[in-house]
């Protein structure tokens, strides 16, 4: 390493100096190596691989009255689908969310972990029908939520659209996956 040094002062640079460029280099190599081997591996959050969703739509019905507000959703329904949700997104459009089947009913607890956005998140037994509603669930929170009962889904929606939609416990989400049919993406 003296040798560098020795000959890089002859080319008009002092030791000193010399030294601290070549740290300089040292370190933004080191930077980029380590960015580099932190994307390979998967570590950092932001470098988290993106999972497609099919599309669908789903129908609110109000218990009280029938009436029935149609959303376009999203469905979650692989391991890898439903492990990712909303996660990392910025933005979710009124009218829209994403529905989680489950396959079979079964008792849940969804969190916050990895997403960025408030969301209100519906419950729904085999029949669809809502049976524990989260309102305004806090983005990044770990808290596990849901009800004391096992359910087959869980439609997530936009922050305030529970209320926004005037839903209460008993009213209905329609969607094939509550009839027992096999559920298409669009």
């Amino acid at each position: 390493m003296r040798r560098r040094f020795a000959v890089a002062t002859m080319l008009g640079g002092t030791e000193a100096s010399n030294r601290r460029r070549m740290g300089m280099r040292v370190g933004r190599m080191g930077l980029a190596l380590a960015l580099l081997i932190g994307l390979m591996t998967g570590a950092p959050s932001w470098a988290a691989q993106t999972v497609e969703f099919g599309a669908s739509r789903v129908d609110l019905v109000a218990a009280r009255d029938g009436h029935r507000t149609a959303l376009a959703v999203e469905l979650a329904t692989t391991p890898a689908q439903l492990e990712q949700g909303l996660m990392f997104r910025h933005s979710l459009a009124p009218d829209t969310g994403m529905l989680f089947d489950f396959g079979r009913p079964r008792m849940v607890a969804m969190w916050m972990k990895n997403t960025l956005i408030p969301l209100d998140m519906l419950f729904l037994d085999a029949g669809g029908r809502i049976v524990h509603i989260e309102q305004n669930a806090e983005p990044g929170s770990l808290q596990p939520r849901g009800p004391a009962q096992m359910v087959l889904g869980v439609l997530e929606l936009p922050a305030g659209s529970a209320a926004r939609f005037g839903l209460h416990l008993g009213d209905r989400v329609e969607h094939p996956i509550f009839q027992g049919e096999p559920v298409k993406s669009r």
